[in-house]
């Protein structure tokens, strides 16, 4: 099983983590699996930017990120070329080392 290293985020996951992936499973699902509660405002359906992430190590094992998501990523806060929409990014065999950003963009967030 591949192993995730989640860095620290100051609310999602303050002292960061080790987990567990399974392959096949998406990384927005093994996060909220393992307690880290990231933002999914779409439901993981590729339809906003929320549950955006930066793939820190073990970006070249994802698949390649489709049209649509490439679409979305370019909507994320603070884009950089190994970010991807958790919801999408497959895992696959090799172990990742991610970080959750700071701010996301939810346009219908109802916390203020």
């Amino acid at each position: 099983m591949p192993q995730i290293v989640v860095l620290p985020h100051e609310t999602l996951c303050p002292e960061g983590a080790v987990i567990e992936g399974t392959s096949g499973d998406s990384l927005c699902k093994t996060l909220l699996k393992n307690d880290i509660e990231i933002e999914h405002a779409c439901e993981m359906s590729c339809a906003c930017t929320t549950c955006h992430v930066i793939v820190r190590e073990g970006c070249d094992s994802l698949e390649e990120p489709d049209e649509l998501e490439d679409d979305y990523l370019d909507k994320a806060w603070g884009l950089e070329p190994e970010s991807r929409l958790s919801c999408q990014a497959v895992i696959a065999e090799d172990d990742l080392v991610v970080e959750i950003p700071k701010y996301t963009i939810n346009m219908v967030s109802e916390h203020n």
